[in-house]
């Protein structure tokens, strides 16, 4: 296939490239819109104030390696010839319509917002860009899927969010910018020009999820140049911190990791082991994982972003729609647990995760031990406890040590997590060295 005129000249593999620092043109002067400090700024609150009431998201991973069906990493891990690689157009044909499933399958599982791949590692663009044509309206859909999803995610009520790959194994001078100025050059205006497109071109966009900054570092990509150029067309949006600037929140991927210091954070993961679609994964996450993630995310102040990986015709795999609807009908009366949630210091269990809000304590029991249920070093006193979604009552006895409710059905009252609501005196806080310090023990043996 010769139509891809980029493809005409020389393409290094640069994945495994070290970053290289190259000169840069200073950018200019503005005012720092991502400390490094974690402190937040009064402009980071006022864009942010919605991301962090939303708390649960839905990434898509939609490319090309969705027609290859064995993972987006395919065209590295495989070192599959450009050449060879971009027949996969012919095969990438999103039905009309894709989008709109996949917002309401997110609203439907209880998330707020969206974030799509507009490009991936391999180069191939999913909307309209003039810079390449290398792109979903001259080949594979032949439509702007980009358009097409903003739509739906409107539609839905969702926030929208782009995805955008810094690092590009299509483009010729992906590889060679860690190396020739020259190379930098173009590539960084290539990639400067493309984001402007996308913020431009779509209306208010929520949020921009960089990712993998190979092969160069901040000062190769411009990056303080980049940011200032997406503030400035879109004054409310929030960027993340993988185009080697601290951004407004960090993204542990795969794994749930809590930034300090009041620094926002979103823990990003796919429900198999793979973001793009691959039909032979078959390693799906349960509902009951997803809502243990979601609920530790939310308990310890961040956000949790769910990927799905659709099929070449833009449908959902069934495993995964399987799993947020279910994931959606607890989200239908335990939402209101993760919503807006504050960081809860209540940490340790071995069937329970906890989540705080004011001075409610959500107990979430995804191990239902039987008729009675314990909380270690509870430090505030329990008013009422009650099954949060029947309200039905729960007996409370309490002392220095132990938290003891009681009265509890033998079997689980509710699927895949059962949660209790335990209204207090103060913020809900634990202390468990209190207990294993100060609780009486007894003489040696019985």
């Amino acid at each position: 296939m010769d139509d891809f005129p980029l493809l005409r000249r020389e393409l290094l593999i640069g994945a495994g490239l070290a970053p290289v620092a190259l000169a840069a043109a200073a950018a200019p002067a503005a005012a720092q819109r991502d400390p490094a400090d974690g402190a937040p700024s009064p402009d980071q609150l006022r864009r942010m104030q919605w991301w962090h009431e939303a708390k649960f998201g839905m990434f898509i991973h939609f490319g090309l390696y969705a027609a290859h069906q064995r993972h987006e990493w395919a065209m590295e891990y495989e070192a599959i010839p450009v050449s060879e690689y971009q027949k996969l157009t012919a095969l990438y044909n999103p039905a009309p319509g894709s989008p709109r499933a996949w917002a309401r399958l997110a609203k439907a599982a209880g998330m707020k917002y969206m974030v799509l791949t507009s490009k991936h590692h391999e180069g191939f663009c999913n909307w309209d860009t003039r810079l390449t044509n290398y792109n979903a309206m001259q080949f594979g859909p032949k439509r702007d899927v980009i358009a097409e999803y903003v739509a739906a995610a409107r539609a839905e009520g969702l926030r929208v969010g782009f995805y955008y790959s810094l690092m590009d194994w299509h483009h010729p001078d992906g590889a060679r910018c860690a190396t020739d100025e020259a190379a930098r050059r173009r590539f960084v205006d290539y990639t400067h020009g493309l984001i402007r497109e996308l913020m431009t071109n779509y209306g208010k966009i929520d949020i921009l999820w960089y990712d993998v900054s190979l092969p160069l570092d901040a000062a190769g990509w411009e990056s303080e140049k980049m940011n200032q150029m997406v503030f400035a067309l879109q004054p409310d949006i929030i960027v993340n911190n993988r185009n080697r600037l601290a951004g407004d929140f960090s993204t542990p991927e795969q794994r749930i990791v809590a930034q300090t210091g009041g620094r926002a954070w979103e823990s990003c993961m796919t429900l198999n082991d793979s973001w793009g679609y691959q039909r032979a994964d078959d390693n799906w996450k349960g509902a009951r994982t997803v809502i243990r993630n979601l609920i530790t995310c939310a308990r310890d102040g961040g956000n949790y972003l769910l990927n799905i990986g659709p099929m070449p015709d833009g449908g959902i795999p069934p495993e995964s729609a399987r799993i947020l609807t279910e994931v959606g009908a607890w989200m239908k009366t335990g939402g209101d647990t993760i919503y807006g949630a504050d960081p809860c210091s209540v940490i340790r269990s071995a069937y329970s995760n906890f989540t705080c809000k004011g001075n409610t304590l959500f107990m979430h029991v995804h191990f239902w031990p039987g008729s009675d249920v314990s909380i270690s070093g509870l430090q505030v006193k329990v008013l009422s406890a009650k099954l949060h979604k029947s309200g039905a009552p729960v007996t409370v006895t309490q002392d220095a040590f132990r938290t003891h409710l009681t009265g509890l059905p033998e079997t689980a009252p509710d699927s895949p997590v059962t949660t209790i609501a335990l209204e207090c005196d103060g913020v809900p806080r634990q202390d468990t060295d209190f207990v294993r310090i100060n609780k009486p023990r007894a003489g040696v043996g019985i």
